[in-house]
């Protein structure tokens, strides 16, 4: 049985999952730039992210502080194996998102939109229930 969530747990699980949103996203961002390119750079996470070079080098040095990221300088940032299994589960549970928004009716670009923030504070329990709302609209 779900443990019951009190206001104090609701919220510091709201924290964790705000601390993690940044290194999903970097994470998931330089896995797609290396399907697509072969390559990611940091000049590449700038243009993506519509953010400053330095912006970039700052939350590469955390990813690799945390052991998500590899790079040297001048050098292309490539993922890890614990950055790598973060890309592919933030981007499983970006897709379940998104479509259990467009299943709903949620135009395509609204659904892009809001998939952005609520894939970071969807728990396993509503991902799950998602996921199967997903499967049985699409049978």
């Amino acid at each position: 049985m779900a443990k019951k969530q009190t206001p104090k747990n609701q919220h510091e699980r709201t924290r964790v999952d705000h601390a993690t949103e940044i290194a999903e996203d970097y994470v998931e961002a330089i896995a797609e730039i290396i399907e697509e390119q072969g390559v990611c750079r940091v000049k590449d996470l700038a243009e993506y992210f519509a953010v400053s070079h330095v912006t970039v080098n700052r939350t590469v040095a955390r990813l690799q502080r945390d052991g998500f990221a590899t790079t040297e300088p001048y050098s292309p940032v490539e993922l890890t194996s614990r950055g790598a299994k973060l890309a592919k589960d933030s981007r499983h549970r970006h897709e379940i998102v998104l479509s259990f928004l467009v299943a709903m009716g949620v135009s395509e670009e609204t659904a892009a939109t809001d998939t952005e923030g609520i894939e970071h504070h969807v728990s396993p329990e509503t991902l799950s229930m998602m996921e199967a709302f997903i499967s049985k609209t699409h049978r």
